[in-house]
Order: structure tokens, then C-alpha cells, then sequence
């Protein structure tokens, strides 16, 4: 896959460089799958007596919503994105995708409307991840479950990289190319999160962390997956932090 400069002229904002169509927005479907998986446990399993609203905040092209659906049979799964373009790929995969924002206005849902948000691979862009929970927290009624993923800084293989001086995997400091560390892709990380500090975050937002697992990452190259997959037994190691909270 190109860099967005490979598409045109450099990005003037963040909103034109995620409105770039070369600007990957999905999520990889396994972790996806591990995250529905989740929220399904969460849910007391698909059999569930009444119909629950899920929320799919950053849904990028609705992957994430998509593959969380098979497994909540019954409740109602609506992706939400401010990206146009991201919007209309999503309604070829899910039949509700709505606009939104979390700064600004705030969502258009009223507090306590949704049971559970899906926040996959989202923070890591956001300039205010404080308003961001705030705003989620607001949507969630008492006890409302938020499924979020991000990648990990403190990756099995980010440690390597920086006592090498490499700058770490899912780290930019440029929307217009890659500088100092491997990849190919620019996608526009701005915070990354320790399991640890993910944690604290999330709890300081007002929120109960219930579990914490680790997800690989597709990108990682094929003769140390085994590896990825073994690490993440401790999430602290994984590539992919994957958190379940509880609103209070």
C-alpha cells in the first residue's frame, strides 16, 4: 500500500489527511474478532433477553462493526465516523453508519442511550483523548461497556527498537512519510499507550477497567508471528492492547 503522498498534495489538516482514500481505516479482522468476542462475554453471550444499542465510534469502513455483528445476533450495531469517505464504505458492510464527531458538537446521541462502544484503534489519533472518553462516557448509560484497542508502545519488539535507537513501530512524527523506524505506512498515530498507562487513563476518565488482553499485529513479518502470537499471553508484551471498561 502507498504513502498519501503518493496521492496527491500534502495533507493541509488532519481532516484532509484522513479523508485521503489512501489513509487505511479499518482495523485487522482478527483482533476485531477477539474485540466482538469480548464485548460478546461482556454482554452475558449473544443470547442476551433484551436488544442492546452498540456503538461503533470511529468506524473507519465498518470492518470492526461488521465482523462484531455474526456475534451479537439481536442487538443493534451502528457505526459512526465523521470521514465522508469512510461513511460510505461502512454502508456496504453495515446498515447503519451515521456522522459524528467526539469534539465539537459531541455525538448525536443522547446521555445514557448506548450499552456498549466500540473504540477500535481510535485514540491513538485523537489530539484530546480526554474529551473523547468524556463524550463517550456521556453516551453510556451506568454501567455501559467500552471496548477499546490500541496499539502498544512497550511491543515485545518497540523495546528492541529503541535500545537500537530505531524509532518504535506505530510511532510517526510526520503525516507526510515514514522517518526512522520500519514500515511503509503513514496513518497518523499521535499518542501511543503502555498497557499501564492505557489503564490509568481509562480508570481516571471514570471508568472501572474489567480486563486487559493483547492481540497480534498483521504487519508484523511472517517468520516472527509465532512470536507476536506467544506475547500475547502478557499484554504487557503484545502489539495490540485490547480493554474492556465499565462506565461508573
Amino acid at each position: 500500500m502507498t504513502t498519501p503522498t503518493t496521492t496527491g498534495p500534502p495533507p493541509r489538516d488532519l481532516r484532509d489527511f484522513y479523508e485521503n482514500p489512501a489513509v487505511p481505516v479499518a482495523s485487522g479482522t482478527p483482533r476485531s474478532l477477539r474485540q466482538a468476542r469480548m464485548l460478546a462475554r461482556a454482554l452475558n453471550g449473544p443470547a442476551t433477553a433484551s436488544p442492546r444499542t452498540i456503538l461503533d465510534i470511529g468506524c473507519g469502513d465498518g470492518t470492526a462493526a461488521a465482523t462484531a455483528a455474526p456475534l451479537l445476533p439481536g442487538h443493534r450495531v451502528i457505526g459512526v465516523d465523521w470521514s465522508q469517505d469512510a461513511l460510505r464504505r461502512a454502508r456496504t458492510r453495515i446498515p447503519y453508519a451515521v456522522r459524528g464527531e467526539l469534539t465539537g458538537g459531541g455525538l448525536p446521541f443522547a446521555s445514557g442511550s448506548a450499552d456498549a462502544v466500540l473504540f477500535s484503534e481510535v485514540i491513538e489519533h485523537l489530539v484530546d483523548p480526554d474529551a473523547a472518553l468524556d463524550e463517550i462516557r456521556r453516551i453510556l448509560r451506568p454501567g455501559g461497556h467500552l471496548m477499546l484497542s490500541t496499539p502498544n508502545l512497550a511491543a515485545w519488539y518497540n523495546r528492541g527498537l529503541l535500545l537500537a535507537g530505531v524509532q518504535p513501530v506505530f510511532s510517526e512524527v510526520s503525516l507526510r512519510g515514514i522517518h526512522g523506524r520500519p514500515g511503509k505506512e503513514v496513518v497518523g498515530h499521535l499518542r501511543l499507550y503502555t498497557a499501564r498507562a492505557l489503564r490509568e487513563f481509562v480508570a481516571a476518565s471514570g471508568f472501572t477497567v474489567e480486563r486487559l488482553e493483547g492481540a497480534p499485529f498483521h504487519g508484523v513479518p511472517r517468520p516472527l508471528r509465532p512470536l507476536d502470537r506467544l506475547a500475547c499471553a502478557r499484554p504487557q508484551l503484545a502489539s495490540i492492547l485490547l480493554l474492556h471498561a465499565r462506565r461508573t
